[in-house]
């Protein structure tokens, strides 16, 4: 006999208590991956193992299944987008960019910026790439007028 079969019709399958491990497992998931997403599929499992508990062998395995899916659907859908705006602020549904909190900052060049080639800088107390449109030589003191993912875009300090 195949134990895949042997497992799907014992009710391991099906098992409301399963749901609830794989909910709290894609929910604790959430702390390692950016998007705020495996949280919702968490809260999905989660659901579908608390029907399990309140219908019982009514809610087999396709309405889990179908149930995980709808359910899936429906919270990222609707709370993604709130849930977010509480975490991260009205700023998130404005479309605001989080990468502006460099802009405005002086920093120092330790690799020479020579366009189009980068650099790097240190601000604060961390080292970043660097670009420039003029070429910045190594030790000179620069403002961030941007910030491209990890990339900072310079200019020099004039005195």
């Amino acid at each position: 006999m195949n134990s895949a079969w042997l497992w799907y019709n014992t009710g391991m399958f099906t098992c409301a208590w399963l749901w609830l491990y794989a909910g709290a497992f894609l929910m604790l998931m959430e702390l390692l991956a950016p998007g705020f997403v495996l949280f919702f599929f968490g809260l999905s499992a989660g659901t579908v193992g608390l029907c399990r508990f309140a219908f019982g062998e009514a809610f087999g395995p396709t309405w889990q299944i179908a149930a995980f899916s709808a359910f899936s659907i429906l919270y990222l859908v609707v709370l993604r987008r709130w849930m977010k705006k509480t975490f991260f602020g009205k700023s998130v549904e404005a479309g605001a960019d989080f990468s502006n909190g460099f802009v405005g900052r002086a920093g120092r060049v330790v690799a020479a910026i020579d366009p189009p080639l980068a650099g790097r800088v240190v601000i604060g107390d961390a080292e970043w790439a660097a670009e420039a449109d003029e070429p910045v030589p190594a030790g000179a003191t620069v403002t961030v007028v941007s910030q491209s993912n990890l990339t900072m875009k310079v200019k020099e300090a004039r005195k």
